[in-house]
């Protein structure tokens, strides 16, 4: 069971977070966590269940229900929930955790980066003994990519990444080869060459990822005119904590977009998923231009402890639950 301790700490961490939009005027809403639709992500799978003898599906994040209630209005709301992924179990997964995401209509990437930026300045003064604020670096996936594997990962192909990780000696997963599609060597190296790179203790923002895995985030032209995904990732050392996205808006280019991640998903002998129609449907009514993230309280709450795993963090793990 987690200390006594660790609970106060989570509890003030979700304080001083409703304190902080608060202070902001953002909403805090509610959202369904069950829902008739499941995620297309092909990284991802929903956790399955029924009602009714009607299959339904645990949310694996509120984006779709936050982005429905964007279209009923245009203010900014933030979310504290569970969220529930059929996924990996682990020292930094559980499949029930606890996630904060949050919507800024008329803001850019770059203004929600910095807010998060705030938010976990303010959230670092509830580490024990910390008389300093953390460093937060900015790189560019395409500086990441130069600065620490020596290539320029928008011009890489699936052969020029198996060439690199010949040359390195870094050890090829069984079933990645030269015909998969080049994101998944770069995801790959960039869990061997680039996450280890970066800042042990500090935070690392990196931003402007392929065009190709842009997920839900717009598509637009950098300063070197390459089409990139305005979406970023914070980290702390290697461990992920948040993923944010200028959100697209285009109801049709999603559609395409959830089409397309079930032909990968189906691809890799998964089911496909079941696309929310709603959602394209409040798409069509309109958002207007907005940026999301979504944070992962858990591990964030872990590098505010210095906890090792995640279930030193929550209540109940997944063996105890």
């Amino acid at each position: 069971m987690v200390s006594d301790e660790t609970l106060e700490s989570r509890a003030l961490m979700l304080k001083s977070i409703r304190a902080f939009f608060d202070a902001r005027e953002v909403l805090e809403v509610e959202t369904p966590l069950l829902s008739m639709h499941s995620t297309t992500d092909p990284h991802l799978e929903s956790l399955q269940t029924s009602f009714r003898g009607q299959t339904c599906y645990l949310n694996t994040s509120p984006e779709y229900g936050m982005k429905r209630l964007l279209a009923g209005g245009n203010r900014a709301i933030y979310q504290v929930c569970k969220s529930f992924r059929d996924d990996e179990l682990g020292p930094y997964h559980n499949p029930e955790f606890s996630m904060l995401e949050w919507y800024r209509p008329g803001y850019v990437m770059e203004q929600l980066m910095q807010e998060l930026t705030e938010l976990v300045c303010e959230l670092w003064t509830l580490r024990d003994g910390s008389s300093s604020m953390p460093v937060f670096d900015r790189l560019s996936y395409r500086q990441a990519f130069q600065q620490f594997a020596g290539f320029d990962p928008h011009q890489a192909t699936s052969s020029t990444c198996m060439r690199l990780a010949k040359d390195k000696d870094i050890e090829v997963p069984q079933g990645l080869d030269v015909d998969d599609d080049v994101d998944e060597w770069l995801d790959w190296l960039l869990t061997q060459l680039v996450l280890p790179s970066l800042r042990k203790d500090g935070f690392s923002f990196i931003y402007d990822y392929p065009a190709s895995q842009c997920c839900l985030a717009r598509i637009e032209k950098d300063a070197q005119q390459q089409d990139v995904a305005r979406r970023f990732e914070l980290l702390y050392g290697e461990l992920e904590l948040a993923n944010g996205f200028y959100e697209l808006t285009d109801a049709d280019e999603q559609l395409q977009r959830f089409h397309a991640e079930n032909e990968i998903r189906l691809k890799h002998n998964r089911s496909a998923g079941h696309i929310d129609e709603n959602l394209i449907a409040a798409l069509r009514a309109g958002i207007g231009e907005c940026s999301g993230v979504a944070v992962g309280l858990d591990r964030l709450l872990m590098v505010l402890t210095g906890a090792d795993r995640i279930d030193q963090v929550i209540s109940f793990g997944w063996g105890k639950a």
